[in-house]
């Protein structure tokens, strides 16, 4: 069935009738007077979206004389309702009307049949699906907006949803249902929105764990249950009991890049607590096990395991629990510092799965396959994804970090400046030490602060065991020396295990140095030697398309990884890809399975690693169907990707691309970098300046003090222009460059690049997408609230910009409107902006009364809850 001809009904309903409700709980709270205040807001909102310039005035009137003490429920009232949409829109996608056409299930069939079809064997489908690799990087988001204890009332409400769709429910049970909906709310509308205080690295990192807990445990048991199925009932065959084709790794408590919150001891208790949250999960699982399995037949290898018990498999199974208890009493006192037992304690994966294996190998061979393949298989699956840590940390930090600690030992050792020499003088230094067994660190220097806090956290990486830990990502690499300066810190920490090293490369240039760089390595013996085969590479795309452009960046990480994955085929080397995708536009973020297809032809060959952030775990991951459905959307597009050859580009869309990069980079920073009023403009026109004042992430949002556009990070750079609707990040650049082949006359050859080319069209779409979100008067009201006259040039300049770029790229796709070929997302931009319509034009006032007066704690709390409605209308933030 085509999504697009789907009826929708049953969505608008839902929406309708939570709009209701939480109506219904406004007057309760507020009196019947305040919600016709909302809903004369509303009322004249969508008349101005219809073109009525006197609602639009009246709009501009009714909000600016808003009394104080009716700001912030105002600006709740329609955020909430943006909430509710969004809560109704993601569980139809996941609805049992829906379960035809987009659940996981009908993905996976119709993924491996479709193969079948077009002449895949089913050797080939069993051996890519054998290799099938998803990790998931789960990372803290600085511009993450919504509270723990709001997201599970959001969860529950989308459970109500789940179980009104049920036949068959009696008048009572309904009832009830709505009795629930309705406490919900009342609990949401009588609740504070957002935290009093920034949380720490740990605090995100319990987040995380939340998000294991609460979805992931049960979704990737589900996810393989279903792949089993679709593999079984196409190819005839099962997957192995040990396929572990899921993993999941943190960053959360491990990311230090530019966040000084996040230290060596921050990370070592995550590391704890990480083990202990997967002990407590194993735990109430094998007690419930225990509970059930009472059965007395088991086969001759488990009644010897089980000492010959009368219920052999709650005897094997008891040891298991008591192990689990003492190892979480073990972790509790390393946590507050008291000595930890080391015996008898969970440590090894072996331990769980041996006794749990011969269990479910009893009942095979005792008739009781329908007991072994449900809650117990289930288990075994969990132990394979999750191990003993739950999830693997990596280690970020910046190369600058690393340069400093070996500038100040070469110093202190009398052997000159390390950070002055020239790349050839620090490659041989550090190859000489490598290679050389006797310490570099002499046991009497002593280090900067900064200097041993890069130590300790190397220090407390050698302490960990190999399965803790994921890959040590450098920030900002440039050069060989960057890689192998980690390697020799590592060493001289004493590391007892070869920890993957990954170079992130993330700027402009970086990217087109990359192959450069790691083909420098891979020439030298120690190096290629030492990565045995294997090499992971970092490809960045919050701050390649924050310094050059949407366009530029994208065609510069697809050549990248082109060039990457040639470099390592001549070598012999295995590469491994990780994606530093977000969730915007201008951060990479694309629909998961059409990202993953616009990749480069090999790209997945070796898995896929990508960063989840934020919300955007919220959003794919956040409840259980939600990430069974991800895992299978990707693991469809990695099987494509794989079995089916993706389009080589040609040369001569190769040739345009390059101009086209060339083109669209120098239109970029001919703003954010050339243009002298762009910086004053932009703290002006945007909320960011505020932004960096909310308790909303433990990182800093900039990589250090003052500074200009540069030390900004990527994701509130984005999020602020998304707030005054320019969302400037996810197009500038683009349009300009792709007039010039069109004056050219090139026009037939960008649409053959945009009919053939999945890289071209994914990027059209996404320009659909972002022009579709903006909305020039709204940033034009912001402008004319907010910024000096003097400044007002610059906007006027960027809105025609954005005008002639929309044409543009209609005229590349040959579209008469945008959205043409998805009526739904363009009809649910519209319905939403008639919410959050009311809530741009108040921000704007309110940023406009905060900045002209002393700082109020009304305006800053009607500030942030405008920000965060924005953000849900966006449907993203950074």
């Amino acid at each position: 069935m085509d999504t697009k001809e789907f009826d929708y009904s049953s969505l608008r309903s839902n929406v309708s009738f939570l709009g209701r409700m939480l109506g219904e709980t406004i007057a309760a709270a507020e009196g019947e007077g305040f919600l016709d205040l909302i809903e004369k807001i509303r009322g004249l909102s969508k008349a101005a979206r219809e073109g009525d310039e006197g609602a639009h005035r009246s709009l501009l009137e009714v909000l600016r004389d808003l009394d104080a003490n009716q700001l912030v429920p105002v600006a709740r009232a329609f955020s909430q309702f943006l909430n509710l949409a969004n809560i109704a829109d993601q569980q139809h996608t996941i609805s049992r009307e829906m379960d035809p056409v987009l659940s996981a299930s009908a993905a996976l069939l119709n993924s491996l049949s479709g193969l079948k079809e077009q002449g895949v064997s089913d050797a080939k489908i069993i051996a890519v699906l054998s290799e099938l690799k998803i990790e998931l990087v789960l990372t803290a988001h600085p511009t993450e907006i919504t509270r723990r204890t709001l997201i599970h009332k959001h969860s529950e409400i989308s459970v109500c949803l789940e179980r009104l769709e049920l036949q068959g429910l009696t008048e009572r049970e309904i009832k009830h249902i709505h009795g629930r909906l309705r406490e919900l709310l009342a609990q949401i509308w009588h609740g504070y929105d957002f935290r009093k205080e920034r949380p720490s690295p740990v605090d995100e990192a319990k987040w995380g764990f939340a998000v294991v807990e609460g979805s992931l445990w049960r979704a990737v048991p589900e996810f393989l249950r279903r792949l089993d199925t679709a593999l079984k009932d196409t190819c005839g065959v099962s997957l192995p009991i040990d396929a572990a084709p899921v993993s999941f790794v943190s960053w959360m408590g491990g990311d230090r890049d530019g966040n000084p919150n996040v230290t060596a001891k921050v990370s070592e208790r995550v590391f704890r607590l990480s083990r202990w949250q997967a002990a407590d999960l194993y735990l109430k699982d094998i007690i419930a096990l225990v509970d059930e399995l009472s059965m007395t037949v088991c086969d001759d290898t488990l009644r010897e395991l089980s000492g010959g018990a009368h219920e052999p498999y709650r005897a094997v199974l008891r040891p298991l629990r008591e192990m689990l208890k003492r190892t979480l009493i073990s972790i509790e006192n390393e946590l507050q510092g008291l000595p930890a037992r080391t015996e008898g304690i969970l440590v090894s994966v072996d331990q769980l799965w041996q006794p749990l294996h011969a269990c479910y190998q009893s009942m095979h061979n005792c008739g009781m396959a329908v007991i072994a393949n449900a809650a117990l298989l289930d288990l075994l699956r969990r132990v394979q994804c999750f191990g003993v840590h739950l999830v693997r940390h990596d280690i970020r930090q910046d190369s600058a970090r690393h340069t400093a600690v070996l500038s100040e030992i070469s110093s202190y050792l009398g052997l000159g400046d390390y950070a002055q020499w020239d790349e050839t003088t620090r490659q041989a230094f550090l190859y000489r030490e490598l290679d050389n067994r006797r310490p570099l660190i002499p046991a009497n220097w002593q280090a900067s602060d900064d200097a041993r806090e890069v130590l300790d956290t190397c220090a407390v990486i050698a302490r960990q065991p190999p399965s803790a830990l994921g890959a040590y990502v450098i920030s900002m690499a440039r050069q060989p020396s960057d890689v192998l300066a980690v390697h020799l810190l590592l060493k001289e920490s004493a590391c007892p295990f070869d920890l993957p090293v990954s170079p992130l490369f993330e700027t402009l240039d970086d990217l087109s140095r990359s192959r450069q760089v790691i083909e420098s390595l891979l020439k030298a013996p120690w190096y290629h030697q030492h990565i045995a085969g294997r090499l992971m590479v970092m490809i960045g795309y919050s701050d390649s398309a924050k310094d050059a452009g949407v366009l530029a960046a994208s065609w510069a990480q697809y050549t990248a990884q082109e060039q990457l994955l040639d470099c390592c085929a001549q070598y012999g080397v295995e590469l491994a890809l990780f994606h530093g995708r977000g969730g915007t536009i201008g951060r990479g973020g694309a629909p998961a399975r059409e990202a993953l297809l616009s990749q480069p032809p090999g790209s997945l060959k070796n898995g896929l690693r990508v960063t989840e952030q934020g919300e955007m775990i919220r959003a794919k991951l956040g409840l259980s169907s939600l990430a069974v459905k991800t895992l299978a959307l990707y693991t469809d597009a990695i099987l494509k990707a794989n079995l089916q050859t993706p389009p080589v580009p040609r040369q001569s869309w190769r040739e345009l691309m390059d101009r086209l990069s060339v083109g669209s980079c120098a239109a970029y920073r001919a703003v954010v970098r050339d243009e002298p009023d762009f910086v004053a403009y932009f703290r002006y026109a945007t909320p960011e300046r505020e932004l960096g004042k909310l308790p909303l992430g433990s990182r800093p949002a900039r990589r250090s003090a003052g500074g200009g556009i540069e030390s900004l990070r990527a994701i509130p750079w984005i999020f602020a222009w998304s707030q005054n609707r320019l969302m400037l990040p996810a197009w500038l650049g683009a349009g300009s460059a792709l007039r010039e082949p069109l004056a050219r006359g090139q026009r037939e050859l960008l649409q053959e690049m945009f009919s053939e080319w999945p890289f071209f069209s994914t990027r059209m779409a996404m320009l659909e997408m972002v022009f579709a979100k903006a909305d020039v008067n709204l940033s034009a009201f912001y402008e004319e609230r907010l910024v000096p006259e003097a400044l007002q040039h610059l906007g006027v300049q960027l809105r025609e910009q954005l005008a002639a770029d929309c044409e543009t790229v209609l005229e590349v796709t040959g579209a008469q409107q945008l959205l043409a070929e998805q009526p739904w997302i363009k009809r649910s931009i519209q319905l939403r902006n008639i919410y959050t319509d009311p809530l741009n034009v108040l921000q704007a006032e309110l940023l406009q009364r905060q900045r002209g007066e002393p700082p109020q704690a009304v305006l800053e709390e009607a500030i942030m809850v405008t920000i965060a409605g924005i953000a849900a209308g966006m449907r993203n933030t950074g």
